[in-house]
């Protein structure tokens, strides 16, 4: 690939940047993802596939270049084990808060205990556009 992987947040519409700013604040420094969706592309702002050490772009839903964040950590968890590191670093209050969103986002899925996801960790490396 010649150039950096990419990756958008999607938020409630177009102009929910939340997430791209929680990450700019350093509120945000994980990401999670069915293990099914983690490793395939999401069109043109979302590369998937995503190892420690990457060096990645991040998009705001108008497919603005907003931060460089760099992958520090990918793991595997179990729905019903939510790490406290992760909850924190998605930036929820609790696991049963991750639990509860992540069922909302995700109907097309049988959330159980479990189910497995992929952990994004990471750094905020550089800002672009705050």
């Amino acid at each position: 690939m010649s150039r950096l992987k990419r990756l958008s947040f999607w938020g409630a519409d177009e102009d929910d940047d939340s997430l791209p700013r929680a990450v700019m604040e350093g509120r945000k420094t994980v990401t999670a993802d069915t293990v099914e969706d983690y490793y395939k592309p999401y069109g043109e702002y979302g590369d998937g596939s995503y190892e420690a050490g990457d060096l990645i772009e991040v998009y705001d839903l108008k497919q603005r270049l907003r931060c460089l964040i760099r992958a520090t950590k990918v793991e595997k968890i179990r729905f019903g084990n939510i790490p406290e590191e992760v909850w924190r670093g998605e930036g929820f209050a609790s696991a049963r808060e991750f639990q509860e969103v992540h069922i909302a986002c995700l109907p097309q899925y049988d959330l159980h205990a479990d189910f497995e996801f992929v952990t994004l960790h990471f750094a905020l490396a550089e800002t672009i556009l705050p």
